[in-house]
């Protein structure tokens, strides 16, 4: 067993350890070994991370002009790409997620702080054309205050650096709690705070459970926004903390997205698209293409061609290149997915293939096809966050749209198709935040993503989500040199 590491969280530009010495373990889901010990943070360190916040939001960051925020963060994602590597070998080591994934999101994600760098001196109010004379009114955009940033394991550079950027963009300080199944990345990212010269306190990162961590910081009353990533659960508590504090909240939650395949689409290219979008990240995504509706003319061949890639899938050691698919990252997933395929067998699903445990250590789990020959199927409705897929087949546009929208998800969907008018009015009729067509899982700084129903609300990344970090206000000058007329006096 390797020697393990002890972390600490990074509060007012100090690493320190959680106020009462307590920890939690970081398991390497690949071998099932303790590899890593997380500061588990107290009421009093929330405080204290709040507390640092608000000391740099009222004193050096908020002297900052915005051309100089947005050179500190522009450094920050020149840094993060420069530590990819290092960055991803720690990400994979804590979650199981491939490190070809990881070390290419760590670099692509620098993208986006250097997108949100760019935005913070763009930033800018109105004139008024107001209707009363001799008055001049504007509005300016100010930061809302102290960000309180909740993050889960899977993604998380990703999910950070979407908070993250348009928060100090905007002028805005954060408070980032890691996710306890896999706090290691980010506290290394931590690392890199300071080497981009952002001033202490600006960014805090803190380590521990919902409660009492997420539940102080996100009903803390110096909080102004909290910005959550994660499941319905967590985002109801959430929700409830927000009515202490009255912050402004953006929820992007789960899905169960539908993938789409009409009989006249590139059939090759839409097997790789579903194969991407639900056994790539070992299905560990909250836009993972979990429901697959195959046109009924192509749904012989379609499968046939799916299986085919599925049973030859690597799945090994997530560090090594050769491997295709990972672990899944905690040992509570492999006991709900086990439980939530066996259900699906009680309620006539058909096993097309995997299904079982990969034999050895570590938390693999066979690539799984299941077709479900009725839309309520428990499995059709539920959220596995693992590489099962659940798959019906239909005749009609009309009938696809039915099914497709019958769920309480709406975050992504896939569309697969050369008609271009019914491309169209399927984008226009699915209910989802995200629509793909003849594509998956392709995101960009430039495109705003979230969800709808129990999927969330609020946008992430664009430049509207610059905006969405300010408050405007509105400024009345009166230019007329007369004095202001007294109000109980008749004119």
């Amino acid at each position: 067993m390797s020697e393990v590491q002890e972390y600490k969280m990074l509060i007012g530009g100090e690493w320190v350890s959680a106020s009462d010495g307590q920890t939690f373990d970081s398991v390497n889901p690949a071998n099932g070994e303790v590899w890593a010990k997380i500061p588990a943070a107290t009421e009093q360190d929330v405080n204290a991370a709040v507390d640092a916040a608000e000391r740099a939001l009222l004193g050096e960051w908020g002297a900052l002009t915005p051309t100089q925020r947005g050179k500190c963060l522009h450094r920050l994602g020149n840094l993060l790409a420069e530590n990819s590597e290092h960055l991803g070998r720690i990400e994979t080591q804590d979650t199981g997620k491939m490190f070809k994934e990881t070390a290419w999101q760590a670099t692509y994600i620098a993208e986006y702080l250097h997108f949100f760098a760019g935005a913070a001196d763009k930033i800018h109010g109105d004139t008024l054309p107001i209707d009363k004379p001799d008055m001049f009114v504007f509005t300016e955009r100010e930061p809302l205050g102290i960000i309180a940033a909740v993050v889960p394991w899977n993604s998380q550079m990703f999910l950070s650096a979407t908070k993250i950027g348009p928060a100090l963009a905007a002028g805005n300080t954060i408070v980032l709690k890691a996710s306890e199944h896999a706090s290691t990345p980010l506290l290394e990212f931590g690392k890199l705070v300071e080497q981009a010269g952002i001033p202490a306190g600006v960014i805090n990162i803190i380590s521990g459970f919902g409660d009492p961590c997420g539940r102080v910081l996100t009903s803390h009353p110096k909080v102004a926004r909290v910005a959550f990533t994660g499941g319905p659960e967590s985002a109801r508590h959430i929700i409830h903390n927000s009515a202490e504090n009255f912050a402004e909240v953006s929820l992007e939650l789960g899905g169960k997205s539908p993938f789409i395949v009409f009989d006249d689409a590139n059939i090759e290219s839409a097997v790789n698209g579903s194969v991407a979008g639900i056994f790539g990240a070992t299905g560990q995504s909250c836009v993972a293409g979990s429901r697959l509706y195959l046109h009924e003319d192509i749904a012989d061949e379609f499968l046939e061609k799916m299986i085919a890639v599925a049973k030859n899938i690597k799945i090994g050691d997530p560090q090594a290149d050769e491997t295709e698919m990972g672990p899944l990252c905690t040992q509570g997933q492999m006991d709900h997915i086990e439980q939530q395929i066996a259900l699906a067998m009680e309620e006539g699903g058909k096993l097309l293939t995997g299904g079982k445990r990969v034999e050895g250590n570590g938390l693999y789990l066979e690539p799984t096809i299941i077709e479900c020959p009725r839309q309520d199927m428990t499995l059709v409705d539920t959220e596995l966050f693992g590489p099962v897929l659940a798959v019906q087949r239909f005749k009609t546009e009309d009938e696809v749209v039915a099914l497709a929208n019958d769920t309480k998800h709406g975050l992504a969907a896939g569309i697969f198709t050369r008609d271009s008018a019914r491309s169209i009015r399927m984008s226009k009729r699915v209910q989802a935040g995200i629509i793909w067509v003849n594509t998956y899982r392709v995101i960009s700084p430039i495109a705003e993503f979230g969800g709808m129903k129990t999927s969330g609300y609020g946008r992430e990344a664009g430049f509207q989500a610059v905006y969405d970090y300010t408050r405007p206000k509105t400024v009345w000058m009166n230019l007329s040199d007369d004095p202001v007329a007294n109000p109980f006096k008749p004119r």
